[in-house]
């Protein structure tokens, strides 16, 4: 959530059919601002991620899901983006 222009940021797994799951990055983007992919990657990239490491998918949301004390809801996620 360090990106200028991301508001809140969660990351879950997703099945790949190569390495059996692969993280996805879902992003809440601040209005007026443009983050792109590219930015994401090398943003993780320069904080010390290794490649395998970076999403392969990044999905902007309008909200992340929160549970009823206020903690990213990643069941909900997991739900809406396992494919």
């Amino acid at each position: 959530m360090s990106l200028a222009g991301v508001v809140e940021a969660a990351v879950i797994a997703v099945p790949d059919d190569r390495w059996l799951e692969r993280p996805l990055a879902v992003l809440v983007v601040k209005a007026g601002a443009r983050v792109t992919p590219e930015a994401v990657r090398t943003h993780l990239e320069s904080h010390g991620f290794a490649r395998w490491q970076l999403p392969d998918r990044i999905e902007l949301v309008d909200e992340i899901p929160k549970t009823a004390v206020g903690k990213l809801d990643k069941k909900v996620l997991r739900a809406r983006f396992n494919e």
